[in-house]
Formats: C-alpha cells, structure tokens, sequence
C-alpha cells in the first residue's frame, strides 16, 4: 500500500517561500506519476505540479504557479518537493502529495489513486 506522508507546511509573508515535502513509500515506483494538488476554503482541487519518478523525471506545472513553483524528487530518499517561491494569498490552501500508477502527467485529481493528509500553507498579505 502506497503511503503518502507531507510536511513543510506553514504561514509565510507574501514574497516568501517554502517547500514542501512528501515522503513516499510501499510501493515500486518506477512507473509512477507524483503531483502535489491544492485546495483552497470553498473550492475545489487544484492540480499544482508533477513530475515522473523516472530517471526521465518530465514535469508539468499549473499556469498559476509556472516560473514560481519548482517540483523534483529525490528517488534515494524516496521524497517529493514543491518549492515555492514568490508566493501570494492566493496560493493559500491545504497542499496534498498524490500519486498515480502510470507515467502520464495527469492534471485531473481522479486519476490519482494516492493521497497525503494535506499540509497547510497560509501566505498573509
């Protein structure tokens, strides 16, 4: 059973940064898809990033956060990141680590099989 497990979560003045962790294991993960989502009070999933756990390592980004945010992956640590950069109120949201068994970098949230608890990321204006 894949388990997903993030942190770095917290509150950061507008401007700042922070990066998020997830750490990732029961599974074998070659063939897998990472991605962090966001969801803000009162709305729905948003997909952020992913990223390939592949050597390949291709990735795709939300326009939103494109040129912000950076996701990579350390596959000896068997972590994901999400470093976050320039970071404005609106990126205000629980952020949740979700994996999926396939190499396609998928936006939707439904074809994302795994799930993290969420970290809190509040950015005050």
């Amino acid at each position: 059973q894949v388990q997903l497990v993030e942190s770095g979560g917290g509150l950061v003045q507008a401007g700042g940064s922070l990066t998020l962790s997830c750490a990732v294991s029961g599974g074998t993960f070659n063939v897998y898809t990472l991605g962090w989502f966001r969801q803000a009070p009162g709305k729905e999933h948003e997909f952020v990033a992913a990223i390939t756990w592949a050597w390949t390592g291709g990735t795709r980004y939300a326009d939103s956060v494109k040129g912000r945010f950076t996701i990579s992956r350390d596959n000896a640590k068997n972590t994901l990141y999400l470093q976050m950069n320039s970071l404005k109120p609106e990126d205000t949201a629980v952020y949740y680590c979700a994996a999926r068994r396939n190499s396609i970098l998928a936006v939707s949230r439904a074809l994302y099989e795994y799930w993290g608890q969420g970290t809190q990321v509040t950015v005050s204006s």
